[in-house]
């Protein structure tokens, strides 16, 4: 799909959260699904196939959000993935999360930690991104096993890699 397009589904999809006045709570929500569905090929698989029908793809989201999600998150899931726009879900819903910090004058920082943080870790780790930044920032958490240990925080085209992975490749490196 085009830039064009994946932009208007995100504006729209921020306008509609902005309107049932659930913006922060739609906006995370979507992120964690958007990392979900990039990690996962069986959901990916399921949302795009053009072979299963439309409204089967929509009761799947509904399956998936139903309950763990608000009705505003597991609609507009639903209408992106019943009008045959899956593929283009994570790509719209990073535009959606931008233009929400953006609209309360924040970077998004994306960390990625081997286990999930607590609140008052979160908090550290804000405020020493935006130390180390310069700018407010709008904390995204993806928990990846991948990392071990340690944190990868990425803030626009700035990326902190303190994770045990990268100590560890560094070390083999030396030897």
């Amino acid at each position: 799909m085009n830039d064009a397009r994946i932009e208007g589904y995100a504006k729209a999809l921020f306008e509609i959260a902005r309107a049932e006045g659930s913006l922060d709570e739609v906006e995370d929500e979507l992120f964690r699904f958007a990392r979900s569905y990039e990690s996962s090929d069986a959901l990916r698989n399921a949302l795009t196939d053009d072979m299963i029908p439309a409204a089967k793809r929509q009761a799947i989201v509904e399956d998936l959000l139903g309950g763990k999600a608000t009705p505003t998150t597991t609609q507009l899931v639903s209408m992106v993935v019943g009008s045959g726009r899956g593929s283009d879900l994570p790509a719209i819903i990073d535009i959606l999360v931008a233009r929400a910090s953006s609209s309360k004058n924040l970077e998004v920082a994306e960390a990625r930690t081997a286990v999930p943080l607590t609140p008052d870790q979160e908090d550290r780790l804000r405020a020493a991104l935006a130390n180390a930044t310069g700018k407010q920032v709008n904390l995204k958490v993806v928990v990846d096993p991948s990392v071990l240990g340690g944190i990868i925080a990425t803030v626009g085209d700035t990326v902190i890699d303190g994770s045990v992975r990268t100590r560890l490749d560094q070390l083999k490196a030396r030897l």
